[in-house]
């Protein structure tokens, strides 16, 4: 691997941008020596608190009974709603639906109604169960299906967004066809749960540890429970052992307990669930219900397209606007409607209430596209890689570069990426192979799929994109970074921490990575949308550069230079004749009092959106990537395993090769098995049954593709001035696993010579796959 960058001086420095280097805590993680919120000693005194949930889905709470919880050993109190002493919502957009604990009634089973509060975790956790409750049980709607038939409301607003004349492209059409396609939701499923830890402080102080990718909407809510000012909260996060989403709002809840008991007791207070309490009481991937309208002409080129996005979004709104918003925004993936009109049906139901996920409602508008391209492939008897390269989107010269939310597609890279992963893929051969074999063999069918990823990069709400960073030099050369963004695996901090390296000219061991808080960047945003480098580093590089001029300024004035005679390079600063180390300038500028502090700040340029018309910028640039899954399916048990695969992906000129290689082989995996393995099941009584590893089942090592090529467009270079020219890699690449559901949907498609589109629901469970080769067995 590289470490290092050859700069203008001939010289090197140890892990500048554009270079491979390992996470910063990468042999923390694998020796165990990396320490979590639960790893934090415990102060003397330290309570510990347990949830207790709802045995119902829907109905009136008329009576509790905590007596027999009381009197258990160990136990303190419960906390109930009455013991909020501010606001009782911890609802993420304002809209005061979701409250700390309901007081009136119920909405989904398994929802907090209370919290016991004891001197041991395992104390609360057993009298938790002791808990008796009366319930005027209601009717209740699971899925979003049956929530429209009830009349449930929506959860937030809809979206509509709309060009041209959709009802006339479809009633003119030459070929046109309907129908709906059913995607499940996803468990998160990160490896280290929910956590949080509050240790009350004078006046109206708290300061909570915990595991969230958004330290200043934790604040905002336990300030806003607690009836104080945001100052009086602080929020550390050093580390998450995973979030994907699913700490994104999801920890306001715990976070709000622990203070809330931490300052009524005046002692810490930490709360922990056990991951079958964790999946249950914590929001999901949206399920979404996808219906389809689609016009075309006998080459397969879309003529006009309508959809109707109903979603599960549980009982509260939570953060479903934006995803079912985000849900539109990709219905599109990488193809231009001439004529569109879409429109998001966020349903209430009687569910826990869904959240963010990788991807945010993005992945489940691109299944949507890619069953109308597989759709429109079978009715004309066309490799549905035809079709796609007929639709992709153009340029300005052509007309074909609007979406539908009216933002122009002004650095289309597809053609080549996807041309050049269809050679180094070998698909056309791979393909003409698999026809032949899967007509000489009855029972193992196979199947191959090329598809293409088309992600917009920034957070539709427009104010979330915005970041800060904060930069101490200490006298000794030594250089403490902080930003606002939160490290969960994904090598955020490493990524920043060579930005500041680059532009300081410092080797990388030079800087001292700090926790997340909230005492040192303030309002920061959420660890999402793919933004943590684009935001975070583009505030660091911020930082580097006002303290680089710093320094340049007290330098060429000091030794009577231009400030263009003072060059940063490996380690040293050359001022003129003289060449100092950059501990030597560091100390001489303290010593000439030079402020070696500074705050950065970014704020994304060039995009608005009016939600209300349905048009604008949304988003800052696109990324793209590509992929190519070829599949075995055993036809008599519906099993099968994936061959190989082959990715090209986009990340402009990455910052770190080696991490966004990774991020690209997870993000892969964790889509793959979103549509394969992974499903979400309700009993009638709405009982989450897939609450624990043992019955919700994500991908193992041994379902990795047996052969992965995985590799970054090296030739890519953003074309905005994002962060060094990159491109962000958290989420476009989880839409690359849609080629292994593709290819499966080919595979059984055989059974019946290729001549309808199976309709493979999503997650394409064994079960499923063989119930859909049974289903065209039947109709051939």
């Amino acid at each position: 691997m590289k470490h290092e960058q050859i700069t203008e001086a001939g010289k090197s420095i140890r892990g500048a941008v554009h270079t491979d280097r390992r996470h910063d805590s990468a042999e923390k993680h694998v020796t165990g020596r990396a320490e979590y919120c639960d790893d934090i000693s415990e102060p003397e005194g330290t309570l510990h608190a347990y949830l207790g949930v709802s045995t119902v889905a829907h109905g009136l709470i008329k009576s509790t009974d905590f007596s027999a919880v009381l009197s258990a050993p160990g136990v303190v109190d419960v906390l109930t709603a009455k013991d909020v002493p501010g606001c009782n919502d911890i609802s993420p957009t304002g809209l005061k639906d979701e409250p700390v604990f309901p007081t009136e009634k119920t909405e989904f089973h398994g929802q907090p109604l209370f919290a016991v509060v004891a001197e041991t975790r395992e104390a609360a956790r057993r009298a938790a169960e002791l808990a008796k409750i009366d319930y005027e049980v209601l009717p209740h709607a699971l899925d979003p299906i049956s929530a429209i038939e009830a009349g449930h409301p929506h959860v937030t607003a809809p979206l509509k967004l709309e060009r041209g004349d959709a009802s006339t492209a479809l009633a003119s059409a030459e070929n046109r066809l309907k129908g709906r396609i059913s995607i499940g939701g996803q468990d998160h499923m990160y490896l280290e749960g929910h956590i949080a830890f509050a240790i009350p402080g004078e006046d109206d102080d708290v300061i909570v540890h915990c595991s969230t990718q958004h330290p200043s909407e934790a604040q905002h809510m336990v300030a806003h429970v607690l009836g104080v000012p945001s100052n009086a909260v602080t929020v550390n996060v050093r580390r998450m052992g995973g979030g994907f989403g699913g700490k994104e709002s999801q920890m306001n809840l715990f976070c709000a307990v622990a203070a809330i008991a931490a300052k009524k007791w005046n002692r810490p207070v930490k709360i922990r669930p056990d991951r079958d309490q964790d999946m249950t009481a914590t929001g999901k991937r949206h399920d979404f219900v996808v219906d389809y309208d689609v016009a075309f002409d006998g080459e397969g080129r879309i003529q006009g397209v309508e959809g109707s996005f109903a979603a599960r979004c549980g009982y509260s709104s939570d953060l479903s606007g934006p995803v079912t918003d985000r849900a539109l925004f990709h219905a599109d993936n990488a193809y231009f409607y001439p004529h569109v009109r879409l429109v998001s049906r966020p349903m209430k139901t009687n569910t826990v209430s869904n959240t963010a996920f990788r991807g945010f409602g993005g992945p489940q508008g691109v299944v949507a596209a890619e069953r109308m391209i597989e759709e429109i492939a079978y009715a004309l008897g066309k490799d549905p890689l035809e079709i796609r390269k007929a639709n992709f989107y153009g340029d300005a010269t052509d007309g074909r570069n609007l979406t539908p939310y009216h933002q122009e597609v002004e650095d289309n890279i597809l053609p080549r990426l996807i041309g050049e992963l269809e050679v180094s893929s070998d698909y056309q051969a791979r393909r003409k192979a698999i026809l032949e074999h899967n007509a000489h063999s009855s029972i193992i069918k196979r199947g191959i799929a090329l598809t293409p990823v088309k992600f917009g990069i920034s957070f539709t709400a427009t104010w979330y994109n915005q970041a800060g960073a904060l930069i101490h030099i200490y006298n000794d050369g030594s250089i403490h970074l902080n930003h606002g963004g939160t490290e969960m695996g994904q090598g955020l901090n490493t990524k920043v921490a060579q930005v500041v390296a680059d532009t300081l000219q410092v080797d990388f061991e030079r800087i001292k990575i700090t926790r997340t808080t909230t005492e040192k960047v303030p309002n920061t945003s959420a660890t999402a949308a793919s933004s943590g480098s684009d935001l975070n580093g583009m505030a660091a590089l911020n930082a580097a550069e006002q303290l680089k001029e710093r320094l340049t300024a007290f330098a060429a004035e000091k030794w009577n230079v231009a400030p263009e005679d003072v060059r940063f390079a490996n380690n040293r600063v050359e001022i003129g004749e003289q060449s100092l180390s950059f501990d030597e300038l560091a100390r001489e500028a303290y010593m000439a009092r030079v402020h070696l502090s500074a705050a950065g700040f970014y704020k994304t340029p060039k995009i608005h959106w009016d939600r209300a018309a349905g048009k604008g910028r949304p988003f800052y640039y696109f990324a793209y990537g590509a992929s190519c899954s070829e599949v075995s399916v055993d036809t008599l048990t519906g099993e099968y395993r994936i061959e190989r695969t082959d990715i090209l992906h986009d990340v402009g000129r990455s910052l770190n090769p080696i991490l966004d290689k990774g991020q690209v082989e997870g993000a892969f995996v964790q889509g793959m098995g979103w549509l394969t393995t992974e499903e979400l099941w309700w009993d009638d009584a709405g009982r989450l049954r897939t609450h624990a590893p043992s019955t919700y089942k994500i991908p193992l090592a041994s379902d990795r593709p047996r052969v992965f090529n995985v590799n970054l467009a090296e030739w890519s270079e953003n074309k905005e001035r994002t962060i060094k020219r990159s491109k962000a890699v958290g989420e476009p690449p989880f839409m690359l696993g849609i080629s292994v559901f593709e290819a499966l949907s080919m595979a059984v498609a055989s059974v019946a010579d290729y001549r309808e589109c199976p309709r493979l629901d999503a997650p394409a469970t064994p079960e499923r796959v063989l119930m859909a080769v049974e289903r065209l067995k039947t109709d051939g």
